[in-house]
């Protein structure tokens, strides 16, 4: 049986996942601050909204006009699409009184409803669905990001949902956030940066994509303005050249390992 695949807007990133995301995939979309997972979110939906789909775009951590500001300055037209109902974008960082598409908290079972309550407006056709970043609901308890993550997977499946959802890694003096979405994921995209002679440069590597035979390459990427992600192509480095470093990794484990200890 010939899987449907959905285009991540990029074409290069298509071809390293031959021909795009399974349909009904739920994907983490993972890295640091700045380093492009948010465009990339924007050119997943705006390549279903440019088919004729339906998607909804939930953003925590900038405001709903942030969104369409940035969609235009990459050559992306939101503004049109939620005008014609094709696109509806939630606002879980304003929470502005009598808007019926804001959170007035960031609680993952407020979410579940706003997101089923539009579903329901727009019909039972399938839904392209972004959550950036799925990461912000759990911020103050870390300990339960993977029952969160395993939640939301499950319902929205149900749904006919599409799933991008980002995770953010942000190391602090005493916690680590970003684990959790991955070991629910059905594909893990990871986004990567560093400085290279004091140039900041931006990777992307697929980690993992179910039923698919996917580059298994590093690629560089480029952020261009007018036109948005761009791969430059693969690198030689090797992936532990622009991992995150080993003392971040050891604070991690030891920070997730501590955390699922007080689940009740």
């Amino acid at each position: 049986m010939e899987i449907e695949r959905l285009s991540t807007g990029v074409v290069k990133i298509d071809e390293m996942l031959k021909g795009g995301i399974p349909k009904g995939f739920f994907v983490a979309v993972v890295g640091e601050p700045g380093c492009g997972k948010t465009i990339f979110c924007m050119h997943f939906i705006h390549a279903g909204l440019r088919r004729g789909e339906k998607a909804i775009f939930v953003t925590t951590e900038e405001s709903r006009e942030s969104i369409i500001r940035q969609a235009k300055q990459f050559g992306m037209k939101y503004s049109e699409y939620i005008e014609k109902e094709q696109l509806v974008i939630v606002d879980a960082l304003m929470k502005l009184r009598g808007d019926p598409y804001t959170l007035s908290s960031l609680n993952p079972e407020e979410l579940v409803e706003k997101l089923i309550s539009i579903k329901r407006r727009m019909g039972y056709e399938h839904v392209r669905l972004v959550i950036d970043s799925l990461s912000a609901f759990w911020l103050d308890k870390p300990a339960m990001a993977r029952r969160y993550s395993y939640m939301l997977k499950k319902i929205l499946y149900q749904w006919n949902f599409t799933v991008l959802a980002t995770s953010q890694y942000a190391i602090t003096t005493s916690e680590a956030f970003g684990f959790g979405v991955e070991h629910v994921a059905d594909g893990i995209i990871r986004f990567r940066r560093s400085l290279k002679k004091g140039i900041l440069k931006r990777y992307v590597i697929i980690e993992k994509m179910r039923q698919t035979d996917h580059d298994l390459r590093m690629h560089e990427i480029a952020i261009i303005d007018g036109k948005g992600l761009t791969v430059l192509g693969p690198v030689e480095a090797r992936r532990e050249d622009i991992a995150l470093p080993e003392h971040v990794i050891k604070k991690i484990v030891k920070s997730s390992r501590k955390a699922e200890e007080e689940i009740p």
